[in-house]
């Protein structure tokens, strides 16, 4: 078969030169009487791929075209009537179809982010809509920038893209995997899928990273076929595929129009217009009937160089191309060098939706798919965020159960970063921002995680999520007062001064009694005969006069008071005396306990900022600190909003009238407190703010902090000497915080509803402030409510106690003393003598033995008997 080839040069950026290139060549043919049978198209795309177009579509000239595009995209020839759809054919080139592959990939591994870069070997200007269309997947398409590619991939990167697909050369393919290693950008948390045209080995300095290397795979009989073409017709175009797929194709178009001219079914007698000669206002018949899209599809007796051509006889444009498959390796590379590829699977070129992945393990593509890793950034804070290396991220808390819990419902994972400096973040007086806020502007953060309370200027910079805890405001902690205590707390009612009044006034007293009733000649022992008949007989001395003193004090009573009313006039002294020390000592020692419980001179804010002798102040740059700060600014600017409408001039005085006062109508409580707070000195750490309230000497001196309810909560339960005082205020929701404007806040909400309907929060919110392995066990503090404790009474035990000792040594004493004493003899005086009374009006004769006389006649001796004073019978 003898084919007349005559060529004409597309230019892709300018039509007109495109147009005068093809009138030329069209125009020579015309001339020689050679007149065209077909028009062969390998333009791929612009303005001058679409020239040849509209060119053939105005002469009517019979046309294969192997443009790029999909049905629809090949503007000039969308209105054509079935007869002009049956000799303009278009044929999508294998480029065309490699990148409907990466539709199948994001389908089968759910990719939620994608950023497709390409070269000028592949099209991809009409898949900028369809290539994802209908895919929740967030992508990127741009062409491979080889001048700056590190910007490139640091932007797509900020864009929180972690999935990269290249389709392009070899040489393409290298710069760019060695700009991604230089930004340390091969980790698990990002997949690179790499197409080509060519079926080479991809050369790569990478240190340690893997990708998804497709590419064409030339099987028998087609490379057998291919190898003697590269022989026989000199086919060494590269790549292989390419060359392959135009041979074939422009072999198949002459074949085809060959068929029809040689059975007589190619118009006849048709005519041309020159391109001087055409006008546009004209109709020009078309080259009906000629069925070159049919005898093109039944192309029989040539062996094919690569693939089979599938051609739908019926069908539109954009459907027909060659059939290829494509091989899948996972390739790693360690310090420049590959190792060997694992095979994945193959892949049927194919437009069709469903996957025509031919998978050797349906696992095999999901190892080397990029897992979805959030930075996560955070600070350590009690029962929030702990550190302990015994858990697999290395932290643990409510927060991190938090985070568990979403990753878990929204299938991600996530990277902790401790911030180190600024906290969440405070915006300075020229509006920059530090801490993790700063992190989440700068791209460097995902999510913001901990303690971090929602305020108006961070939501006007970042977003924020459905709160996940409840309303925490600031509150003040302070040292627990120690509460003295002594075992005999009831002898510090009285001073020692007056202890020794009484001590003094009872031995005085005891004295008294005793000279009174020594020298009174009514007393007793000065009356014995008077008061002979009285059942009680009591004499005063010294001994009996200390024992009255001391129980007139006791609701026993003193007993038998003197006779003499001297005596008895000491005696009721006293009484009088004791009756009003025992009111007195009780009185005082019921309030004595009551009051120093109830010594509590900070309750709230309010006490805290009416006092002086306690310090108090939030940490440096803290929410706090800005708080106090910004109360103490709108205290400045009201008063200065005041000031200026009372000493306006322009108003009458009338109206100047209605706002005189005597006294400032707006409070400076705060203007105070933030003064009072700076004089402080605000610390940089907590740790430091606790250290100084431990230092604290009592309740009534010392240093109170002001902070986060959270942390001085936790600080409560952790530890015995601190304690929350007053109220919380200024409360304010805890919550997740994102990059503003990113997809991530909807999907975290989402995970937080769910999470607050099965009420999964609470039980964490249970364990860690309820059930908190870290928390302490105190003593319980006394009350109002509770009684005098054993410390503060115990003493009058241990004087009942030495009572009982000294007793029982006296008894010892005693029995020792009876047993070891010379008893003397009795002399008998009694003979014929009268009775004889002892002092208490006993009659001492009694009980005493009167020995009998002898016979002989000696009544002048005396008589002994020994007498037994306490009989030992009784021991």
């Amino acid at each position: 078969m003898k084919v007349n080839v005559q060529t004409a040069t597309a230019y892709p950026n300018s039509a007109n030169a495109t147009q005068q290139s093809l009138c030329k060549t069209y125009g020579q043919m015309l001339a020689n009487k050679t007149e065209p049978h077909l028009l062969l198209d390998t333009t791929r795309s612009g303005m001058g791929s679409e020239m040849v177009k509209s060119f053939a579509a105005a002469l009517e000239l019979p046309t294969i075209s192997a443009s790029f595009g999909q049905e629809g995209d090949i503007r000039s020839w969308r209105r054509h009537s079935a007869a002009q759809h049956n000799y303009f054919v278009q044929v999508m080139p294998p480029g065309d179809l490699i990148p409907e592959l990466i539709r199948t990939i994001v389908l089968q591994q759910n990719i939620s982010n994608a950023a497709i870069l390409f070269d000028n070997t592949f099209v991809m200007d009409h898949k900028y809509k369809s290539l994802l269309q209908n895919i929740a997947t967030r992508h990127v398409m741009a062409f491979v920038n080889t001048t700056s590619t590190a910007h490139q991939l640091v932007t797509l990167r900020d864009l929180d893209i972690m999935n990269f697909f290249i389709l392009g050369s070899l040489d393409t393919v290298a710069l760019v995997l060695n700009t991604a290693d230089d930004l340390d950008y091969f980790s698990r948390k990002f997949a690179w899928h790499i197409f080509t045209h060519e079926s080479g080995e991809i050369k790569c300095k990478c240190r340690n990273g893997t990708i998804v290397h497709i590419r064409p795979l030339h099987v028998e009989p087609y490379r057998t076929r291919f190898n003697t073409l590269e022989t026989t017709h000199n086919l060494n175009g590269k790549p292989q595929i390419l060359a392959a797929f135009y041979f074939d194709l422009g072999l198949r178009s002459f074949m085809a129009v060959k068929d029809l001219l040689s059975s007589n079914h190619w118009p006849k007698n048709m005519s041309y217009v020159t391109c001087d000669e055409y006008d546009e206002k004209k109709k020009y018949p078309t080259r009906d009937p000629l069925l070159l899209r049919k005898s093109l599809s039944q192309v029989l007796g040539e062996e094919l160089a690569y693939g089979p051509f599938r051609v739908i006889p019926n069908g539109g444009n954009g459907k027909n191309f060659m059939q290829f498959d494509m091989e899948l390796r996972a390739i790693t590379f360690k310090n420049g060098s590959a190792r060997e590829p694992v095979y994945i699977g193959k892949w049927k070129a194919s437009l069709e939706q469903q996957s025509n992945v031919d998978f050797a393990d349906s696992e095999n593509l999901v190892k080397y798919r990029a897992d979805v890793i959030y930075r996560v950034f955070t600070i350590v804070q009690p029962p929030f965020v702990y550190i302990n290396d015994s858990f697999a991220r290395g932290y643990t808390g409510y927060c991190i159960n938090l985070m568990d819990e979403i990753a878990k419902f929204l299938q991600f994972d996530y990277e902790i970063h401790i911030q180190k400096e600024g906290g969440f973040g405070q915006m300075d007086d020229h509006g920059n921002w530090d801490g993790i806020v700063h992190e989440l502007l700068e791209k460097r953060a995902d999510i913001a995680l901990g303690s971090m309370a929602v305020m108006a200027e961070r939501e006007s910079v970042i977003d924020f999520t459905v709160p996940y805890y409840d309303l925490v405001g600031i509150t003040i902690l302070m040292k627990v007062p120690k509460q003295s205590t002594s075992l005999f707390k009831f002898l510090t009612v009285l001073e020692h001064e007056v202890w020794i009044c009484i001590l003094c006034a009872y031995f005085l007293t005891s004295l008294m009694l005793w000279i009174f009733d020594r020298f009174s000649p009514y007393s007793f022992q000065n009356n014995r005969e008077k008061y002979r008949d009285h059942e009680e007989k009591r004499e005063f001395h010294v001994k009996e006069c200390l024992w009255f003193c001391m129980t007139s004090l006791t609701p026993q009573g003193g007993g038998e008071s003197p006779k003499n009313l001297s005596g008895r006039l000491v005696a009721a002294t006293w009484w009088l005396f004791g009756f009003i020390i025992i009111a007195s000592y009780t009185a005082n020692l019921a309030a004595f306990l009551t009051v120093s419980r109830l010594d509590i001179p900070v309750d709230s804010l309010d006490d805290l900022s009416k006092q002086y002798k306690i310090q108090y102040s939030p940490l440096n740059n803290s929410e706090q600190a800005t708080y106090f700060k910004r109360m103490a600014n709108i205290e400045k600017r009201f008063y200065e909003i005041w000031k200026d409408m009372s000493l306006n001039d322009s108003m009458s005085d009338a109206e100047r009238s209605k706002l005189s006062v005597w006294e400032y109508p707006i409070s400076d409580r705060y203007t105070k407190m933030w003064q009072t707070m700076q004089d402080s000195r605000l610390l940089k750490t907590l740790d430091e703010a606790v250290a100084k309230v431990r230092t604290s000497r009592t309740q009534n001196e010392g240093y109170a902090y002001i902070g986060d309810a959270s942390d001085i909560k936790y600080l409560e339960m952790t530890a015995c000497d601190l304690q929350k005082v007053g109220d919380e205020f200024s409360k304010k929701p805890y919550a997740l915080a994102v990059q503003q404007g990113s997809p991530l806040k909807d999907q975290l909400n989402s995970a937080i509803l769910n999470l607050l309907n099965m009420r999964q929060l609470e039980r964490y919110k249970e364990y860690w402030w309820h059930e908190n392995p870290f928390k302490v066990k105190c003593d319980k503090q006394e009350d109002q409510s509770d009684g005098i404790s054993i410390q503060n009474i115990g003493g009058v035990f241990i004087v009942i106690f030495v009572g009982i000792c000294l007793a029982c040594g006296t008894l010892a004493f005693e029995y020792w003393y009876y047993k070891h004493r010379k008893v003397g003899n009795v002399i008998d005086t009694t003979v014929g003598s009268k009775d004889v009374y002892d002092m208490n009006g006993e009659n001492v004769n009694k009980g005493i033995v009167k020995m009998p006389e002898k016979e002989t006649n000696d009544v002048d001796d005396q008589r002994f008997k020994t007498l037994s004073v306490y009989p030992r019978a009784r021991f």
